[in-house]
């Protein structure tokens, strides 16, 4: 049996960290979740810009756009809108399946506004509406000020997606704002059933530290910290707020496993997919990282609810000079940035391939 099977049937999801016009066109994705287990998609702005770069699939949707007088961001959430309603499409099945739990694709707001409530707010609202689809997560950064911004998007009934999270404390600060807009639509006679994952990234913290620990801490920072809110996340489900939540309609929650494609080249190129098996989680990895493990038949140990021994790991990058707090907040900020960055190449993309369109019309 496949590990992508194994992990499927462990009740861990499998979603797919990419999305392309030819991945949908070529029939790939479709294979994917009928031979790969694939129940699910996520996309950021360098999966878009990657994507328009590197191909000529969407010069034609451009072309057509600018005719109308789209340009720039309108004209990017135009283009994704389009192959994120056709994947959350093909995920409808699973979706419906699942009673909702599973199918769920993403879609982030302008990485611009991480650090501004009121925008996030009114961007998830309008992409939300825009796109139609029950099984569409908004992605929302778990950023200070996108705290408020994603109790209020699940208090109005918009799915999300917790982005750029990196430690227990971040996804717990998360996990209680998701809480507080679901006690919000109890208190207020609304169906508390809002879907939403929060995504903890976890290759960064090791290539963060790559070459300042001892060879004996190689690639064991990610998946300590991984472990550590692994357990905060099981004593949530199991909190009598928690349950209470359930009990009145609601659904968990789910924790997702981000950034999991193997950065090292000396390690396993699925590192992170094997160490990270666990039930009621998700694990979205790249394209690579998926092929890959779908040539293994043997996956390891699961996950310990209990975090293992993830304190004596942390302890001993304590020891080696690591301040794990203060490292967690520098990765979301150069997260942040490293999204804008990506933003503002991709609309400098569509501007340039728009420019040429015009001209070659």
């Amino acid at each position: 049996m496949r590990a992508t099977k194994m992990l499927n049937d462990l009740g861990q999801s499998l979603w797919l960290d990419n999305i392309t016009r030819e991945l949908l066109d070529s029939g790939t994705l479709q294979n994917y979740i009928d031979e790969l287990s694939v129940t699910g998609l996520t996309s950021n702005p360098t999966i878009f810009d990657h994507a328009i770069k590197n191909s000529d699939a969407y010069d034609e949707a451009i072309h057509e756009k600018l005719e109308k007088g789209k340009s720039s961001e309108a004209l990017f959430f135009d283009l994704a809108l389009e192959d994120l309603t056709r994947a959350a499409d093909m995920f409808r099945p699973i979706h419906e399946k699942t009673n909702g739990v599973d199918g769920w694709v993403s879609l982030e707001v302008s990485p611009a506004l991480a650090y501004n409530t009121a925008s996030s707010l009114a961007a998830a609202r309008e992409l939300h509406a825009r796109a139609r689809r029950p099984n569409l997560f908004i992605k929302i950064p778990g950023t200070k000020e996108g705290l408020p911004a994603i109790e209020e998007a699940i208090f109005a009934g918009v799915p999300v997606n917790v982005t750029l999270l990196f430690s227990r404390e971040q996804y717990l600060a998360a996990a209680d704002a998701f809480m507080r807009g679901i006690e919000r639509r109890i208190a207020a006679g609304l169906n508390p059933n809002v879907g939403s994952v929060a995504s903890i990234f976890v290759s960064r913290w090791d290539s963060a530290v790559m070459d300042k620990v001892p060879d004996s801490l190689r690639d064991q920072l990610g998946i300590a910290i991984a472990e550590r809110t692994y357990k905060a996340y099981r004593t949530l489900l199991s909190s009598p707020r928690w349950q209470r939540v359930y009990n009145d309609g609601a659904r968990p929650q789910r924790l997702l496993w981000a950034s999991t494609g193997t950065k090292d080249p000396k390690a396993s190129d699925i590192l992170y997919v094997q160490a990270l098996a666990a039930p009621f989680t998700v694990n979205t990895m790249p394209e690579a990282t998926l092929k890959a493990l779908s040539n293994h038949s043997e996956l390891g140990p699961i996950l310990p609810a209990d975090g293992g021994d993830c304190e004596k790991v942390l302890a001993q990058f304590s020891k080696a000079g690591v301040d794990v707090e203060a490292l967690a907040v520098q990765l979301q900020e150069e997260g942040a940035k490293s999204f804008v960055k990506s933003w503002n190449e991709l609309m400098a993309v569509i501007t340039s391939k728009s420019a040429l369109l015009e001209k070659a019309s």
